[in-house]
């Protein structure tokens, strides 16, 4: 990037043989890159935005069915809600036979040491 920088400064600034500065030359160049660049940004764009426009149509159809799809988030909190007091609800079952087999088991274990 140094070296571009220096070489076009001494370039603005020395002059050539025929006193003419070289840097005109360059300049001249310059502009007619832009000139040229300029041209096919612009095709570019118009080329972007019709890509762009048919894009935004065809999310425009199918947005509508997509966001159908979503449930409401009301659906998915009552549907969690369910699940977790049917696992509630197994959890103190399973629970609740386990403590009645060890009751059942410490029983067992009295009557046999006599206690």
């Amino acid at each position: 990037m140094g070296v571009a920088v220096g070489s076009m400064v001494t370039l603005l600034f020395r002059r050539g043989p025929s006193g003419r500065r070289p840097a005109a030359a360059a300049m001249r160049v310059a502009g007619t890159g832009a000139a040229v660049a300029g041209r096919y940004g612009a095709r570019g764009a118009r080329w972007a935005r019709q890509h762009a426009e048919r894009g935004a149509e065809w999310m425009g159809e199918r947005g509508q069915e997509l966001a159908d799809r979503v449930p409401d988030m009301e659906d998915v909190v009552d549907e969690v809600r369910d699940y977790l007091s049917y696992a509630r609800e197994a959890i103190n079952d399973t629970v609740s036979d386990e403590l009645k087999d060890l009751r059942k088991a410490i029983r067992r274990q009295r009557k046999r040491i006599g206690i």
